[in-house]
């Protein structure tokens, strides 16, 4: 465990019931499916997985045509949509590349997430930012110049963390968008690296589209972000 920066959470019956139960589920499919998927079947869940993050964040595109833009072929869509497919397939094929616990790392991923889409691609925000649900103020992140020392801190803690992987996972994500450190891209980063910390865990998990449950559960919201 960290001996320095402690996230604020406890662990719950619920949480270990639900550690165990997810575990057990991986467990049955691992022995079924030898622990592998084929070629074609990651090259789906992977377009599926790119669909749901961007969709999350009001990117229009089926999966048919993010598939289509990644063949290769035309398809009628906003310029920044098609860019957000690219960068994003992009990102996620280098999940393996990339350790969690790496600010460099983080940083740069952040860069190929969101390159041609904002200027200060893979730099932490350097102004303010408060997110709202319709005219009501629900976050003020911190303060820009705190950035540094909050994200410093939040890998710490996650190099050293002995907590259960989907533990880990959940908290960093949880923690990374109250930081909200970059000026725009934050969730879909903030899955990006909750997949990236999972497939460290059990290497099928950077191929299995969680993004799909995420967005089939997420209720409708009208939450804007003011800089």
């Amino acid at each position: 465990m960290s001996q320095g920066y402690q996230p604020p959470y406890s662990i719950t019956t619920k949480i270990l019931n639900a550690v165990a139960e997810i575990s057990e589920l991986l467990g049955r499919w691992s022995a079924s499916h030898q622990g592998q998927l084929s070629p074609q079947l990651r090259r789906d869940n992977r377009i599926r997985t790119v669909q749901a993050s961007l969709a999350i964040e009001h990117n229009s595109l089926s999966v048919e045509q993010v598939t289509a833009i990644l063949e290769g072929k035309q398809v009628l869509g906003l310029p920044r949509e098609i860019q957000e497919v690219r960068n994003a397939f992009a990102a996620y094929e280098q999940l393996l590349h990339w350790q969690a616990t790496n600010g460099e790392h983080l940083r740069a991923a952040h860069e190929r997430l969101m390159l041609g889409l904002i200027d200060d691609a893979g730099q932490w925000r350097n102004g303010g930012v408060g997110i709202f649900r319709k005219q009501e103020l629900i976050h003020m992140a911190p303060p820009a110049t705190q950035i540094p020392r909050l994200m410093n801190n939040l890998l710490g803690w996650l190099a050293t963390t002995d907590s259960h992987p989907l533990i880990a996972s959940c908290v960093f994500h949880y923690e990374f968008e109250f930081i909200h450190p970059f000026s725009d891209g934050n969730g879909r980063m903030g899955r990006l690296w909750q997949t990236l910390i999972l497939s460290k865990w059990k290497p099928a998990l950077a191929f299995l589209p969680v993004e799909t449950v995420i967005r089939h559960q997420q209720a409708p919201s009208e939450i804007n972000y003011l800089k």
